[in-house]
Parts: structure tokens; C-alpha cells; sequence
């Protein structure tokens, strides 16, 4: 069921040559490309959390990478869908129990390569988004150093490259979903 509701929703994304790349990996590797033991490269789940004013973002020091990143993580055979899996991972690597997507509307697809601090090659990453008050109570999980929030203009210096453009087009597509 979770192949079906990614196709699905990939379909519904515009048309653009990383949609449809992201179409092409998923339709040939079928259901291995859910499985993190699928194959060196397999789809991911991620959430961006925002403020409600869109003013600040959390993010955890990824402990592999040594980076600042939105929360993410594999999918678990117990997960009906990739955007349950981010809302998932985005609760255990948070400690936010309550943390809900702000829709099921994919929001972002980023493939990057991994280095050999990682056991698989590469992530086909689909991201959605969250939003919650900066004032609730935040835990350290053992996949991260540190969880915090950050005002989108004042993004910490070790973050992936082309993340604040990336985190730009995000917030921006995000806004656009309760307008």
C-alpha cells in the first residue's frame, strides 16, 4: 500500500525532471525502494518543522552526517505511507508525541548521495512539513547530538549544501498549503 499512496502522490506533484526521476526509481525498484534492506538506495521520509509564523525551524545535529538537518529517517514496515514515516521519525527524533503533518502533500524530494558513515549509498528523500509552537518541550534522540530551533534567516554554518535554498522553496510551498 505505501508503493501505490507514493506513486500517487508523486503523480500529483508538477511535472519536472526530479519528479519524474523519482518516479522512474520508484516504479523499477518496486516495493525494494521502501526497504531500507531494498537495495544501496531507497526512499526516506522527512519533516520540516516550523514555527506557525514560519519564522523559525527545528532542526537536529544529524550525528552520521555532523550537520544540522530536518527530521527524517527510513521507512518501517509498520508505516502505511512515506509521510507517516516523517511524521514518525520527526516524533522520535524530536520527543514532540503530538507533532502532526501539516498535510500529506509532499513538499520536497532531495536524492543525495551518502558517505561511508552510512550503510547505504543513497537516499531518494520526500519530505512534508509540521508545524508547532517553538515553546514545546524538545528531546535529544540517540540518532541526533542536538535538537534545536533556529529563525530562518540566521541558519547554523555546517547545514548541507543548498539547504537554505532548499529550506526557502519548502517554507515557501508550506505557507502556500494553509492559504
Amino acid at each position: 500500500m505505501p508503493l501505490d499512496n507514493l506513486l500517487t502522490a508523486l503523480g500529483e506533484l508538477p511535472e519536472s525532471e526530479q519528479r519524474d526521476a523519482y518516479l522512474r526509481f520508484v516504479n523499477f525498484a518496486g516495493d525494494a525502494a521502501l526497504r531500507r534492506d531494498g537495495g544501496p538506495e531507497h526512499v526516506t521520509g522527512s519533516c520540516f518543522v516550523f514555527s506557525p509564523e514560519f519564522d523559525r525551524v527545528l532542526l537536529c545535529f544529524h550525528r552520521k552526517g555532523q550537520f544540522w538537518v530536518q527530521f527524517g529517517g527510513h521507512i518501517e514496515a509498520t508505516d502505511a505511507s512515506v509521510a507517516e514515516a516523517a511524521q514518525r521519525e520527526a516524533r522520535e527524533e524530536s520527543g514532540i508525541g503530538e507533532l502532526v503533518l501539516l498535510s500529506t502533500a509532499i513538499v520536497d524530494l532531495d536524492r543525495h548521495d551518502l558517505h561511508a558513515g552510512f550503510s547505504c549509498e543513497a537516499h531518494w528523500d520526500v519530505g512534508f512539513t509540521a508545524v508547532i509552537t517553538p515553546d514545546v518541550e524538545i528531546e535529544v534522540s540517540d540518532e541526533s547530538e542536538d535538537v534545536r530551533w533556529f529563525p530562518i534567516n540566521e541558519l547554523p554554518a555546517n547545514v548541507p549544501t543548498g539547504f537554505g535554498a532548499r529550506l526557502d522553496r519548502v517554507r515557501s510551498t508550506s505557507m502556500s498549503l494553509i492559504s
